[in-house]
């Protein structure tokens, strides 16, 4: 009887803002057969650091992170947008 609990990124999403939702799911398995999958998520903001984020994620918020997009959204937060 082994339990073994893994945790993986499955779901990135794209927001309007150019945020990145990110979706990770916690399976907790005996003898290969999942019993649990619990979620959580978090999102990061177009300039935030993401050198502790899954390589994916990071790949994705380098594509389409430019220097206008990350200014774009410092500038909506500053009005309150």
């Amino acid at each position: 009887m082994a339990l073994i609990e893994k945790t993986i990124v499955d779901k990135i999403e794209i927001v309007e803002n150019s945020s990145i939702q990110v979706r990770t799911a916690t399976i907790i398995e005996k003898d290969g057969t999942e019993l649990t999958r619990t979620f959580h998520r978090h999102v990061k903001h177009p300039g935030e650091d993401i050198s502790n984020e899954d390589p994916k994620v990071q790949a994705i918020a380098n594509a389409i992170w430019t220097e206008e997009i990350i200014a774009a959204y410092q500038a909506s937060q500053a009005v309150g947008i």
